[in-house]
């Protein structure tokens, strides 16, 4: 599938000048860019698209939205579950009010204010932000990341984008070999110079800690499979080999 930025456009209600400011900051880089500077998205940037759109539901902000996307570990999965019960609470907060309006139409005397109080869903909203916060914005990787990204241009995330889809590509053509096979281990080595050329310090620590986390945290491994069925245990499995030499 290929899509023109117009097409996006029609299918997404996304304005055409927002999915080039998306592409600007580099969140959202097509798929392919022609000669002609056309830009051609697919599948996977569509994705990458409600992603970033249910994050901007919640109220963060795009340079956060940039930080939260560009984190190897990040969890669309709970992104997604978070996400559902916000809107489960304002659909119930429109139910209420829409309740109190049908009292008023038929006459009834009703002074309840509960219907307009958007106290819960503040709170809510506050709690992930926090959760968010908590997980990236209080580590040194996450100042390091920060203090990296911000400087990327559209032509870095491409290119980052690129690098990361290919080590991927790489895991899975040899995922029939031992994970402790030479090819296999020097996959894992570009994981982590890749993780430490564009993001943070990863040491070997870090990324034994991300090995587990791959594989015993349900939503980061779906991510993972999604590129092949099995790839996260398999990346885990090599992980824990190269970080105990």
């Amino acid at each position: 599938m290929k899509m023109t930025v117009k097409e996006v456009a029609d299918l997404t209600g996304v304005s055409v000048r927002t999915l080039h400011f998306y592409h600007s900051e580099g969140i959202l880089v097509p798929g392919e860019i022609a000669q002609n500077k056309y830009r051609y998205y697919d599948e996977t940037n569509l994705k990458r698209l409600q992603n970033i759109l249910f994050l901007r539901e919640m109220d963060f902000p795009i340079q956060e939205i940039k930080h939260i996307l560009s984190d190897p570990n990040y969890d669309q999965i709970d992104s997604f579950k978070k996400h559902r019960n916000l809107l489960l609470l304002k659909r119930n907060r429109l139910d209420s009010l829409i309740n109190l309006l049908d009292k008023k139409i038929k006459g009834e005397e009703n002074m309840s204010f509960k219907p307009f109080d958007m106290k819960e869903i503040e709170d809510t909203k506050k709690t992930y932000e926090k959760e968010v916060k908590e997980r990236w914005g209080q580590t040194t990787a996450y100042e390091q990341s920060q203090k990296k990204t911000n400087g990327y241009t559209k032509e870095n995330w491409e290119k980052i984008h690129t690098e990361a889809e290919n080590i991927y590509a790489g895991f899975v053509k040899n995922i029939k070999k031992a994970p402790e096979d030479a090819v296999v281990q020097d996959l894992v080595a570009q994981w982590q110079q890749h993780i430490c050329r564009h993001y943070y310090d990863c040491t070997k620590e870090i990324l034994a800690g991300l090995g587990l986390m791959y594989i015993n945290d349900e939503r980061f491994k779906t991510n993972i499979d999604a590129h092949c069925d099995g790839l996260a245990q398999f990346m885990s499995d090599a992980i824990s080999i190269y970080t105990a030499k």
